[in-house]
C-alpha cells in the first residue's frame, strides 16, 4: 500500500524557514480577484503597499511553505498526484499576519483516516516567528483509491446551516485566467493549468484551486460582515464540497451572529452546485 499510516504519523516533524514580503501578499490578493475596481479604497487595502493588510488565508501560501505537495513527500506516503484532491482546510490565527516576515514552519502528518475507497491525510503546519506563534493550519488531503486497510475513519460531523434566510449574499466572478495567476503564489499542481493532466484526473478542463475559492470566500466575509478588518478573524474552516471552473461565478451566502459567520458557497452557472460546505469564520 502506498500509504503507511503508522509510519507517516510517527515521522519526525520537518521544519523550514519561510519568508514573505509585500509583493507576495499583493500577488496572493490579486490571485483572489482583489483590485476591482482598482481605485476603490476598500480594494487598495489588498493591493497598495502603503495601505496593505494581510488576509488571514495568506497563511496557506506564505513563503510557499512546504505546501500540500511537500506534505505528500513525507515518510510513509507515496501517492499519485492525479488521485489527490484537497478535501478541507482550517486555519487558526494566533495574531495578525505581518506584511513582511520571517518565520519557521513545522509540518507533520497529524492523522491518516481510512474512508474505504480513499484515504484522508491531515497535514498540520505550525508557524512561529521571533515573537511567538503566528498560525496553525490543517489541510485535509483526499487520496482516491488509497483506503480500505481498516484504519480509523476519522471525524464526519457536519455543520448545519441556520434555518433562516442568509444575512448577506454576494456573488464573485472567477476570471478565465484566475487559476494561472493564483498558482504563481506557489501551488504548481498541473491540475489547475494543464488540460491533459486535468483529463487524467477526471476533469474535462483545469479546475480552480480549492484554496483560491477559500481565499475569495474569506475576503467576501471580511469585506461584507467584518467591516474590512482582517485582524478580527480568529479561525476559518471549510470542507471542499465541489469544484470550480475558471469563468464561473461564486454565490456566497453568509449567516452572522455570536462571533461567527457560517458560509455556504455554490457555483451559479451549475444551478448552485455546492462548492464549499461546513464553512465557519470565527471572529472577535
Amino acid at each position: 500500500m502506498p500509504i503507511d499510516a503508522a509510519k507517516a504519523v510517527a515521522a519526525e516533524p520537518r521544519s523550514a524557514e519561510i519568508g514573505w514580503g509585500h509583493k507576495d501578499v499583493q500577488l496572493y490578493h490579486l490571485g483572489l480577484g482583489a483590485g476591482t475596481p482598482a481605485t476603490d479604497p476598500d480594494e487598495l487595502r489588498y493591493t497598495l503597499e502603503s495601505r496593505l493588510h494581510v488576509l488571514p488565508s495568506f497563511a496557506t501560501v506564505a513563503g510557499a511553505g512546504m505546501g500540500v505537495v511537500g506534505g505528500l513527500s513525507a515518510p510513509g506516503i507515496d501517492v499519485n498526484l492525479a488521485a489527490v484532491l484537497h478535501g478541507g482546510q482550517s486555519i487558526t490565527l494566533h495574531r495578525p499576519i505581518p506584511v513582511q516576515g520571517r518565520a519557521v514552519t513545522t509540518s507533520r502528518v497529524a492523522a491518516v483516516h481510512d474512508k474505504g475507497k480513499a484515504a484522508v491525510l491531515v497535514l498540520r503546519s505550525e508557524v512561529a516567528d521571533d515573537d511567538g506563534p503566528l498560525w496553525t493550519s490543517d489541510a485535509q488531503i483526499f487520496v482516491r483509491g488509497e483506503g480500505g486497510w481498516g484504519g480509523d475513519r476519522g471525524p464526519s460531523e457536519r455543520l448545519e446551516l441556520p434555518e433562516r434566510e442568509p444575512d448577506r449574499i454576494v456573488e464573485r466572478p472567477v476570471r478565465e485566467d484566475q487559476a494561472l495567476l493564483y498558482r504563481l503564489s506557489g501551488d504548481w499542481n498541473p491540475l489547475h493549468a494543464d488540460p491533459e493532466f486535468a483529463k487524467l484526473a477526471g476533469f474535462d478542463r483545469p479546475i480552480l484551486h480549492g484554496l483560491c475559492t477559500y481565499g475569495m470566500t474569506l475576503k467576501a466575509v471580511v469585506d461584507t460582515v467584518l467591516g474590512g478588518d482582517v485582524a478580527r478573524v480568529r479561525s476559518y474552516h471549510t470542507r471542499f464540497a465541489g469544484v470550480v471552473f475558471p469563468g464561473e461565478t461564486l454565490r456566497i451566502r453568509m449567516w452572522a451572529g455570536d462571533g461567527r459567520v457560517q458560509v455556504s458557497v455554490t457555483a451559479v452557472e451549475r444551478e448552485d452546485a455546492p462548492v464549499l460546505a461546513d464553512t465557519l469564520v470565527e471572529h472577535s
